[in-house]
């Protein structure tokens, strides 16, 4: 029988440091994301969460170690090549990020727009805006401004924006942060649902303990620059080690 060991991962990080002067924030972190699974990274503030995650989608360069994101290397990538995997990945932003200037139509015919001569699209992009904003529940929305909506509504057209391309990962920082208790647990749930839909890989960044217990198969924790402890959320919450006790206390 297969061993989830002897998969490919679909996304590996491998000793990534990266420092800032003297401070050390990632020290060796080591990750692997499999096809199919809900990874959450958990982390205090200041622990280098946002810097990993900034690593992996290349707005910053590790001082040293390895990412490879569906068997490539992506710090051996040239640009055209590193362009067209990103194609391949959801990116949710922290607070949502989206121009504030164009109606949700436009901040989700932007990709298909950015990607079009490689992705070989039809000059109708309608179908597909549609789409995307039915799997959030916010196709009544398409023409509406980023400003008339609510926090809980911007952060599902940015994960409507994020699934257009209809990525094989999804990284979410920080999906929850902002957001009130029922909403949180909506966009959780519609996480969950989104993952069921598609099959994606998705790899959550997130300080709240609850998002961790609802979308994770496996967690692993962020502490002092490596990855201290990994596994379920039900092994990692009864563990008496101090230093994972202290993620889980309410």
């Amino acid at each position: 029988m297969e061993t989830k060991k002897e998969i490919e991962p679909v996304l590996e990080i491998k000793n990534l440091q990266k420092s800032f002067g003297d401070n050390h924030v990632l020290n060796g972190f080591n990750l692997q994301l499999f096809e199919g699974e809900n990874l959450v990274v958990m982390g205090k503030s200041g622990s280098g969460k946002s810097v990993m995650i900034k690593c992996l989608v290349g707005l910053l360069q590790a001082d040293s170690g390895s990412i490879r994101i569906r068997g490539k290397d992506i710090t051996a990538l040239g640009q055209i090549e590193l362009d067209l995997l990103r194609t391949e990945i959801g990116f949710l932003f922290q607070g949502s990020a989206l121009y504030d200037s164009m109606t949700v139509r436009e901040n989700l015919e932007f990709p298909l727009r950015r990607h079009k001569d490689r992705l070989n699209m039809i000059e109708d992009t309608e179908a597909l805006v549609i789409e995307a904003l039915e799997n959030v529940g916010l196709e009544d929305a398409i023409d509406l401004m980023p400003a008339e909506l609510s926090g809980g509504m911007q952060r599902r057209v940015a994960l409507a924006r994020a699934l257009i391309l209809k990525p094989k990962i999804i990284l979410y920082d920080e999906p929850t942060t902002g957001l009130d208790p029922i909403t949180a647990k909506e966009i959780i749930q519609l996480m969950r649902s989104i993952q069921k839909k598609y099959g994606t890989s998705s790899l959550i960044i997130t300080h709240d303990v609850d998002c961790a217990r609802v979308i994770s198969n496996r967690i692993i924790l962020l502490v002092d620059g490596i990855n201290y402890a990994e596994g379920t959320y039900q092994e990692l919450s009864k563990s008496g080690d101090s230093q994972i006790k202290a993620f889980f206390k309410h």
